[in-house]
């Protein structure tokens, strides 16, 4: 089955990455046979029917609790509004003047009496409860700073900020440094295992995995990445997964990805016995192609992930699949990011392709958001493109599964030409091959037709990366696009110099 980035829709889009190598299918639907991966999101919408109670049956009520200041627990307070049943509408978060080290959670419900009865009697056995019936303007007028955040379906938490223009607009990280917040903003952590993974019942492995969560949130912007002493057991199940890839490649990958692994076979390590550094693969990318990567302890929100690309970095996991079974794995790992990922983020056109969908994304609604992540799902994770003639794969999802690369470029595969009008309106399959292949003929084919795509975004500004101060610009002044023009036109006398010279010269 297919590695993949993310769940791209209102029930999908809970996990970021996803990877499987496997031949292992059935040919009459491709389900799981033992080597296709389960990609299911952390949280299930929640209540998508309306609801059959009467007005005076149903309504919105609130209730304010205070937990533990910690990694994933305002995550494990939500579950507790799933398991109930109980729909949100809004919640908002402070620091708690009460206790130290505690946060306090105002959460707007909509349910009947009885489910909040019920509810509330859930949340007494799990947190503190402080008041519940609370009017929102209470709250309000008690908070200092509130982190304001808007919750759809238990799937999309993010932050609200204002412009000065009085516009709403989603929170996005204004400079690099930011991405810090967006990074450790996790859904579901690496070392959270369901049920059916292979690693469910090896405490050696979860605690393993437990390490490599701490060694992600730790991390900050600017700080070198850790070094990972890797077991001879990951670097075994490592070794297999590159044997039998690499022998797919040569007539199954694009040519920029078949430039790119020899490089990075000499300059950061790419070899069967041998699993390379994030610090290595970093330093190279940005010589390559301005990005970098930075290690991640999870799952992360579409949003949040495609602001790591406007920034042209990559949030990368560093741990490896279970041993019991090399060639499948629930959800995105060191082998799917290295192998699926990297080679083509060296390229740079491929890394101005990826960046540009980031850019749209900062800002945009969640609406627009889903359309950017589903273009990227058959893009930068399943994508095809033709080069002499011969479909060839470029998604990271495909370079990263043994089953799905063959189908994807078999006779029984379903391509169509990109359109992002359209595509982002298809549906990303998660427990099965994709129905439909996407192929550009070129990057930049894509990266054209993305940014025509993008100008159907609606926010009340325009975006442009500074690369010299690593940060965003607003255009939404004469002032804000004086100041790209400058730098523009700088360039453009950089251009003309060189093009006189040549004249000069060489007589062109």
């Amino acid at each position: 089955m297919q590695p993949a980035m993310m769940m791209f829709s209102s029930k999908y889009w809970a996990r970021r990455g996803l990877s499987l190598d496997s031949a292992m299918f059935d040919h009459q639907r491709q389900r799981h046979t033992g080597g296709q991966m389960s990609r299911r999101p952390s949280f299930c919408p929640i209540n998508e029917k309306p609801d059959t109670e009467s007005d005076e049956e149903s309504g919105r009520t609130a209730v304010v609790f205070s937990l533990k200041n910690e990694v994933g627990c305002l995550v494990k307070a939500l579950r507790l509004f799933q398991e109930k049943r109980v729909n949100l509408n809004h919640i908002e978060s402070r620091m708690s003047k009460r206790v130290t080290n505690e946060v306090e959670i105002f959460a707007d419900c909509s349910c009947s009496k009885k489910e909040f009865n019920e509810l509330l009697q859930h949340l007494k056995d799990h947190v503190n409860i402080i008041s519940f019936n609370t009017p929102a303007h209470v709250w309000s007028a008690e908070a200092g700073k509130i982190t304001c955040i808007t919750v759809i379906g238990l799937l999309f938490l993010h932050h609200l900020v204002l412009t000065s223009d009085g516009d709403d607009v989603p929170w996005f990280p204004m400079k690099i440094s930011e991405l810090d917040q967006c990074s450790h903003r996790v859904l579901m952590y690496g070392s959270e295992l369901d049920a059916d993974h292979p690693g469910f019942k090896d405490n050696v492995y979860r605690q393993r995995r437990k390490y490599f969560v701490e060694v992600a949130m730790n991390y900050k912007f600017g700080q070198p990445i850790p070094r990972i002493e890797y077991t001879p057991e990951e670097i075994r199940t490592w070794g297999v997964v590159f044997k039998e890839l690499t022998k797919l490649y040569p007539t199954h990958a694009c040519r920029e990805y078949l430039k790119n692994l020899p490089l990075l076979s000499k300059h950061c390590g790419y070899k069967e016995d041998n699993i390379p550094q994030l610090e290595d693969v970093s330093l190279f990318l940005r010589e390559r192609s301005g990005f970098t990567v930075r290690p991640v302890a999870g799952y992360l929100s579409p949003r949040d992930f495609l602001a790591g690309l406007a920034y042209r970095v990559f949030n990368c996991t560093q741990y490896v699949r279970h041993s019991t079974d090399p060639l499948y794995t629930p959800e995105p790992d060191t082998c799917h990011e290295l192998l699926g990922h990297v080679p083509l983020l060296a390229d740079p056109k491929f890394a101005q392709f990826s960046q540009e969908i980031g850019l749209a994304s900062l800002g945009a609604s969640d609406e627009d958001v889903q359309k950017l992540a589903t273009c990227y799902f058959f893009t930068i994770e399943f994508g095809l493109c033709k080069q002499d003639g011969q479909l060839r794969a470029y998604g990271a999802g495909l370079l990263s599964s043994i089953g799905e690369l063959r189908h994807a470029l078999s006779d029984q595969a379903c391509v169509k030409m990109f359109d992002p009008k359209t595509t982002c309106n298809q549906e990303c399959l998660i427990t099965t091959f994709q129905d439909v292949y996407f192929v550009s003929e070129s990057f930049e084919e894509a990266k054209e037709k993305m940014r025509e795509f993008a100008k159907t975004i609606k926010r009340p500004f325009s975006v442009y990366y500074n690369p010299y101060t690593q940060s965003i610009d607003l255009l939404k002044d004469t002032r804000g696009i004086e100041n790209v023009v400058q730098d523009l036109r700088s360039d453009l006398t950089t251009v003309c110099d060189a093009l006189g010279k040549m004249n000069t010269y060489m007589g062109i």
